[in-house]
């Protein structure tokens, strides 16, 4: 492993020098291509040193794309195009849709029903809060900015990821206990609730760019059509499905299984976009309706799973997603304390925001302090939501300026380091406390 490690370090240099050189031969393609090489070598070589400090390997490809995007800091200028290319930014944008596609087929709609109200008010109450006090301090702090970026920042405040809390859970065995299944349920739909205020407030935010109405009226109609993508792609998904992967069952080429699942994942995305959505809210539904049920003969027949397969095409893209989400992020901007402020009070904010959650968390076996815990990191879905904002645009400016976008960026990272070790500690102490009470009929459903 080690031996793998150093080897990218040369290969790395040598891209940089070669880019450094401006070198002629391949043009505009050539230097994507370099660019590519170089982003995914210093993903993985991030990924590894943040994860051997026991750190989301995710942080560390962010952490690459910061230290990529902020070369000319140090007279470098070389990759400074990385951070507008188009083509970049397709292949970024493949690897977010297929990280909310994995999302979605990691969530089970079934298992959410069972942890029942607890979870779903845990849900609700670790999105108003986060939301509205994200809103307020923005409002207080940047003053001389629209609502519209106010109400942005109070959607990433309102994101959890499940992906960081499950990791810890999973590690400590007990991602199946009480606790486990309300916050990963609570996290499961706090995505869900999520999207839809991303969809929502980016349809508001389109709306006052086309000089469009910003009434009730308009905001609710925003609301159904989110809900109501949702809710028909559930409903319909299943037989639709059923029926696609019947006929990919009749043909005989390999990796069938794979090919109709992200047909099926692209489809449903395009339209998301068609009804005013965000593509990453059609991902998320793709990969939440499909059952193993609905393709067991095509994953039977090629003997692998759809996540397995799936896992070395996500290895490649979504990287690139953070490497490019990292590399926006302008350290100059934090040459006024300003921005400082601004970084710390938004993670004040995020920390606070979710805590509430443990004061509403019911149930046999649940521990209060682990729920609050547990829906502290954004990690990215925070990022997520923040790449959204940086590209809509009011007024010949982005919603999110660079100055904001560091702050969130900072805020992430903050939020997914420091909740890895004090989870581990509450569940290791969560034994010897007394766990809350809930309504007898909640209690059943969490059993």
């Amino acid at each position: 492993m080690r031996r793998r490690r150093r080897s990218l370090l040369p290969f790395a240099v040598a891209a940089l020098a070669i880019l450094g050189m401006g070198a002629d031969g391949g043009g505009v393609d050539a230097n994507v291509f370099i660019a590519i090489a170089v982003m995914l070598a210093a993903a993985k070589l991030f990924g590894d040193l943040f994860e051997r400090l026991s750190l989301p390997p995710v942080l560390g490809e962010l952490f690459a794309g910061i230290v990529l995007g902020n070369l000319d800091l140090l007279g470098f200028g070389g990759l400074h195009f990385i951070e507008h290319d188009p083509q970049l930014e397709l292949l970024a944008e493949l690897g977010v849709v297929l990280l909310l596609f994995q999302v979605g087929l990691e969530s089970n709609l079934a298992q959410m029903a069972k942890v029942g109200a607890s979870a779903f008010v845990v849900a609700v109450v670790g999105v108003i809060l986060p939301m509205a006090m994200g809103y307020g301090l923005h409002a207080v702090l940047v003053p001389d900015r629209t609502w519209h970026t106010h109400l942005f920042i109070g959607a990433v405040l309102s994101a959890t990821s499940v992906g960081i809390t499950a990791r810890v859970f999973k590690d400590l065995g007990k991602i199946d206990s009480p606790t486990g299944r309300v916050v990963l349920g609570a996290a499961v739909i706090d995505d869900v609730l999520g999207l839809i205020v991303l969809a929502v407030v980016t349809g508001v935010v389109e709306a006052a760019e086309t000089g469009g109405s910003l009434d009730v009226v308009s905001v609710s109609i925003l609301v159904a059509k989110a809900i109501g993508f949702l809710g028909l792609a559930i409903l319909l998904g299943r037989p639709v499905s059923s029926r696609l992967y019947k006929m990919a069952s009749a043909l005989r080429v390999k990796h069938v299984l794979l090919a109709a699942s992200l047909a099926f994942c692209l489809v449903i995305s395009w339209f998301a976009h068609l009804v005013g959505l965000a593509t990453i809210v059609g991902a998320f539904a793709a990969g939440l309706v499909l059952d193993e049920v609905v393709f067991q003969d095509l994953q039977s027949r090629e003997m692998r799973r759809l996540e397995e397969m799936l896992e070395p095409l996500a290895e490649l893209l979504t990287p690139m997603f953070f490497v490019l989400t990292g590399a926006k992020v302008d350290l100059a901007a934090f040459g006024n304390i300003d921005a400082l402020a601004l970084a710390g009070a938004l993670t004040v904010a995020a920390i606070i925001g979710k805590q509430a959650c443990s004061l509403v968390a019911f149930g046999p076996g649940v521990h209060k302090t682990s729920v609050g815990l547990g829906m502290i990191p954004r990690g990215e879905v925070g990022l997520i939501f923040a790449a959204v904002g940086l590209k809509l645009n009011l007024g010949g400016q982005p919603v999110i300026s660079d100055t904001t976008y560091a702050a969130i960026v900072l805020m992430v990272m903050f939020t997914t380091m420091v909740t890895p070790p004090v989870l581990a500690w509450s569940l290791r102490r969560a034994g010897g406390e007394t766990p809350a009470a809930g309504p007898p009929d909640e209690a059943e459903s969490l059993t």
